[in-house]
């Protein structure tokens, strides 16, 4: 069964890359969405988000990586997906993520959401806070894969 795991990976964490494994074993294939008209205001451009999921995710078989723009439930229904597959850190994230759930429930009736619980050590892990903590000149060697955090460092340190 086709699944779609939607972000912006502003950048990829070891989180989403623990989402990511553990969803391409449940589903087949996968298809890495990053979202390409974030209202957010990103550090990386999609092309360069696409860049790094590739090398990261390299030795992970069944996935697809791509992006999208729009809403979520127009992509997955113009790819045959019905899975949606988001991750929950805590329960703080648990009414968004529920609302949203519903949501796209409502707009496309044969999409399904499936909560994936973030590992304990991840759970404080956002893009967010890694950003920061490198502009800040602080170590997320154990919060993002190698080349992101290589990328980061030469993108907010020049």
């Amino acid at each position: 069964m086709k699944a779609v795991y939607p972000g912006s990976f502003d950048p990829l964490t070891n989180g989403h890359l623990d989402i990511i494994k553990r969803a391409a074993r449940l589903f087949d294939p996968l298809i890495v969405a990053v979202l390409g008209n974030s209202a957010k205001n990103t550090l990386f451009s999609v092309e360069e988000r696409i860049e790094l999921l590739k090398e990261a995710t390299k030795d992970i078989r069944k996935i697809e990586i791509t992006t999208f723009d729009g809403l979520l439930v127009d992509f997955m229904h113009n790819n045959k997906a019905e899975i949606a597959i988001r991750g929950m850190r805590a329960l703080s994230d648990f009414d968004y993520e529920f609302q949203m759930a519903l949501t796209n429930k409502g707009l496309y009736d044969r999409m399904e959401t499936v909560f994936l619980v973030s590992k304990g050590e991840y759970t404080y892990i956002s893009s967010s806070l890694v950003k920061e903590i490198t502009q800040l000149g602080g170590d997320v060697s154990n919060m993002a894969p190698e080349n992101v955090v290589k990328a980061l460092w030469k993108k907010l340190k020049n």
